[in-house]
């Protein structure tokens, strides 16, 4: 009896993909943890800002207003020398960019950030919405009584 086999056109490639990085491959990503960013509004009063970056420092973070839009970057770099280990240098940088659009009633001149272990949180104030307007509805009787 001739058993059957499913021909896999990926196999190859699978099985290099093992060979380099294992057998659960993803798993040297899992290392990498990219900073979140939440972004909500308090109260309809103001847009918050909060950038998960550990290990920055605050002049390593720089934030600013560009054409309508939050600007958060902020970049990181170490440098190790050491002429008793076989490398003689050994640097290492992270960084994070992040541009939210700021709503058409942000006041971009009031804008406050303070870092906290390791939590940038920026305020942006909105400006109050203006009351709704009603309208009287007139009918025919109002003309006429006028």
């Amino acid at each position: 009896m001739t058993a059957v086999t499913r021909f896999d056109p990926f196999a190859e490639l699978n099985a290099l993909q093992r060979k380099f990085f294992g057998d659960d491959w993803p798993t040297p990503m899992k290392a990498v943890t990219i900073p979140t960013t939440d972004v909500f509004t308090k109260d309809d009063k103001e847009l918050v800002v909060e950038a998960h970056l550990p290990n920055f420092k605050q002049e390593d973070i720089d934030v600013h207003v560009d054409n309508d839009a939050l600007v958060i970057q902020a970049e990181r770099h170490e440098r190790e020398e050491d002429k008793s280990k076989k490398y003689v240098v050994r640097e290492s940088s992270s960084s994070f960019y992040r541009r939210i659009a700021l709503p058409d009633r942000a006041d971009g001149e009031s804008i406050s950030a303070h870092l906290e272990n390791g939590i940038l949180r920026v305020s942006v104030p909105l400006a109050q919405l203006p009351e709704p307007k009603r309208i009287q509805i007139q009918t025919d009787l109002d003309k006429k009584t006028k």
